[in-house]
């Protein structure tokens, strides 16, 4: 009886051994861990994959940087003005700031109703002044003598119609012609400044080739393209006097608009 104890029971050294060889309890992992654990085995491949992906381009575009040519080609074109702003007015003298005004405002009425009955365009008043006139004495005094009014309007006509329609301005009652502006139309605007731009392309173009061919080397693409400018140019400014006439047969002022410059700049850079 005490021999069969003795051989059902392991002695320290079996239970040692049977414990080592015994898998061990372990908790589970949670979901997230275990893809905690996924991502930092596989995280150094991945970021060398990247590393590489990125600075790769760069490299590359600094290479092509380091060998390209930058030119400036300028177009222009030339485009007759159409159209003519015209600025008149009426310029009253008298005795009292009263009368003079309503002179004035009497006069700038009849041009405005005929300058409206012949369909002018972007029709405007541009000034109303009302000042005394003064008389000086020998010893520095001073006095009023009087008062003048002047009222001023702008329109825009054709440029075949701007003489006719000024003469028939001054026989309402205008009394001066402050100055005539000559533009082109917005039409022909816009078309001169497409083509100027095309040809300051060519001339970047034709510029970077020639440079390019004395060097010896060979043209690639281009890289990038700049549009300096295809400004709208300024109008063409006449400034005169015109007088007054009394005999309806006489012939109407004559007026020609001239040319507008349309101006381009187009800057490419090319490698090679």
């Amino acid at each position: 009886m005490k021999s069969l104890l003795s051989r059902s029971q392991p002695t320290i050294s079996q239970q040692a051994i049977a414990s080592s060889i015994a898998p061990r309890s372990i908790a589970p992992l949670s979901i997230a861990q275990q893809s905690l654990r996924k991502l930092s085995h596989g995280l150094p491949l991945l970021l060398g994959i990247v590393t590489l992906t990125i600075a790769s381009p760069a490299f590359a575009a600094q290479e092509i940087m380091m060998r390209t040519i930058t030119v400036t080609g300028q177009g222009s074109e030339m485009i007759p003005t159409t159209l003519s702003r015209v600025q008149l007015g009426v310029e009253v003298q008298g005795e009292t700031a009263e009368k003079v005004q309503q002179e004035a405002a009497q006069r700038s009425s009849a041009v405005i109703n005929l300058l409206r009955s012949r369909n002018v365009t972007k029709l405007q008043t541009t000034g109303i002044y009302l000042s005394p006139r003064y008389d000086y004495s020998p010893n520095g005094d001073q006095r009023i003598v009087g008062y003048t009014a002047t009222n001023s309007v702008s329109f825009q006509t054709t440029t075949d119609r701007a003489g006719t329609l000024m003469d028939e301005a001054v026989k309402a009652g205008a009394t001066r012609i402050d100055g005539v502006s000559f533009i082109a139309a917005d039409e022909a605007i816009a078309t001169a400044q497409q083509q100027a731009i095309r040809e300051a392309t060519q001339d970047a173009q034709a510029q970077a080739e020639a440079a390019l061919d004395a060097l010896g080397l060979n043209r690639k693409e281009v890289v990038s393209i700049q549009i300096n400018g295809a400004a709208t140019p300024p109008p063409i400014f006449y400034q005169g006097a015109l007088e007054a006439r009394s005999t309806a047969d006489a012939a109407p002022t004559p007026v020609v608009g001239g040319e507008q410059e349309v101006q381009a700049s187009v800057t490419l850079q090319i490698s090679y």
